[in-house]
């Protein structure tokens, strides 16, 4: 199975068809922010900032969307505020978009 392929189990377009949900697994204080790639049907990312204070969900959110090339505001965590699984609405983008520039923001 190819990556975009593989990234599409961590997508599903919303109910309204605005955007995307998208299943994430978040590392938090790691060395650095990044994609990391799949694990199982989340994509794992990797960012910087501490689990407290809701620290880590704004440092996710602003990578993604800076990783998905849309606004900080079209990124929000909808599901799993204080756990490590999360669930993110991204809003202005479609599945293939999605798949496609995460694809190519993975850690190789």
């Amino acid at each position: 199975m190819s990556q975009p392929e593989s990234i599409h189990a961590a997508l599903e377009p919303t109910t309204d068809g605005s955007g995307v949900n998208l299943r994430i697994k978040v590392v938090p204080g790691a060395s650095r922010d990044k994609v990391v790639g799949m694990l199982g049907d989340r994509l794992k990312v990797a960012v910087s900032a501490p689990p407290e204070a809701g620290k880590a969900n704004k440092a996710v959110c602003k990578l993604l969307s800076s990783v998905l090339g849309v606004p900080p505001r079209d990124v929000t965590v909808t599901a799993g505020h204080t756990q490590p699984a999360k669930t993110l609405m991204v809003t202005g983008i479609s599945v293939e978009q999605a798949a496609q520039r995460l694809a190519s923001k993975m850690v190789k």
